[in-house]
């Protein structure tokens, strides 16, 4: 098993509160986790349907066969569930009894919220980080590969994974979430998105493409959201006034599966691909989010753009102020590429820091900035964020 980044934040949760409550997408190890984590726990897969049939007709027999401390999986398929849980832990508070996780983040988080307030910590899983893989695998692997852990597990043809990834789970949940009548416009919508990663997505002019309207697409957007398979970078534009663009970008969890749909097959393709710079982003944004995420951090990522052009692809706001990150996926170190982040931080008092991501060695920007390559974006996301939270 790829050890987990989140593993001592998840066991610190289950010593505070009697639920801890485990979010994210299919296939980002949330199962293998939970099992690794909590090996002592009677199991309850709600995807078995025989599992499923007993929580919904016998929740006593459930919680006797199935008697804390538990893991509980995939318990969006059965939110009434979690008033039993409360019943439990009301009777007995006893930190770490139940251990939930779920694929649909609006769907159990409301839940959770009307349910569980109080009784359980709430923590994300993506997909593996580029920290976790340990650096075996090169600029373009990675953004040909992405993240999902039974690739890397198992050494298995990405292609055919995300291919099956797609079809399976994306598929289904979609189904699940929102009566879509067309999969192929739908799977349209997907390598449109795909096409755009790390641009504003904009529905209005998607809609002829995809034959349906900009309010459906914004369904649909959601949908994805909800199911962990995009993510929305929103804009940092506080007291800045309007100059400021105040839409969010479009990345991927996996950068892979963005890959996939913009029909790349292989590794060697990335280079010369026209959309290099915007995967290479993705995989920068996701890798900060992901630190952030396994640390129990807030995710306080943002980009910043104002009318005229200039824009810091990454910013994170913590205690000290707010730190800019230009993302270049060359592997050349240019003084050219800190132009927007010299003229931000001479126009906004707030900038604490602002450095250059990009695929080269570690090098000096003057004044005071830097050069790092992207497989440190994980370390510098935390940068004075353990304090933080």
């Amino acid at each position: 098993m790829i050890k987990r980044e989140i593993c001592g934040e998840l066991e610190k949760c289950a010593r505070l509160l009697p639920v801890v409550t485990l979010l994210g997408p299919r296939q980002s190890g949330k199962t293998t986790l939970v099992k690794h984590v909590f090996r002592h726990y009677s199991y309850a897969n709600l995807e078995d349907s025989q599992v499923f049939e007993l929580a919904r007709t016998d929740s006593r027999l459930f919680f006797k066969q199935f008697s804390p401390p538990v893991i509980i999986d995939e318990v969006q398929r059965m939110p009434n569930l979690l008033r039993d849980i409360q019943v439990h832990v009301d009777e007995d508070g006893t930190p770490g009894r139940f251990v939930l996780t779920g694929s649909h983040q609006p769907m159990l988080q409301a839940e959770v919220s009307q349910s569980l307030a109080g009784r359980t910590t709430l923590s994300t899983l993506l997909p593996l980080s580029i920290r976790e893989l340990g650096g075996e695998l090169s600029r373009d692997e990675l953004m040909f590969s992405g993240f999902l852990p039974r690739i890397h597990a198992f050494r298995l043809p990405p292609r055919r994974v995300l291919s099956d990834y797609l079809r399976t789970y994306v598929e289904r949940d979609a189904r699940q979430l929102i009566n879509i009548k067309d999969w192929q416009r739908f799977e349209t919508f997907l390598r449109l998105l795909a096409g755009r990663v790390g641009q504003i997505a904009n529905l209005e002019g998607f809609s002829g493409d995809v034959g349906v309207s900009a309010i459906t697409l914004k369904n649909w957007l959601s949908v994805l959201e909800a199911s962990f398979i995009i993510f929305r970078l929103p804009p940092y534009y506080r007291n800045f006034g309007k100059r400021f663009v105040k839409s969010p970008k479009i990345y991927f969890t996996d950068v892979g599966l963005a890959a996939h749909l913009l029909a790349i097959s292989s590794a060697r393709q990335i280079a010369q691909h026209p959309l290099v710079g915007g995967l290479f982003e993705n995989m920068v944004v996701i890798e900060a989010l992901k630190a952030r995420l396994n640390a129990g951090l807030e995710p306080n990522l943002y980009y910043m753009r104002d009318s005229s052009g200039v824009e810091a692809d990454l910013v994170l706001e913590d205690a000290t102020g707010l730190r800019l990150w230009e993302i270049k996926s060359s592997m050349t170190a240019d003084m050219s590429f800190a132009r927007n982040l010299r003229l931000l931080r001479k126009a906004i008092p707030e900038v604490v820091s602002a450095d250059v991501v990009y695929a080269g060695e570690e090098w000096p920007l003057p004044p005071d900035g830097k050069f790092i390559n992207f497989t440190s974006m994980g370390d510098a996301a935390l940068c004075g964020g353990e304090e933080d939270g």
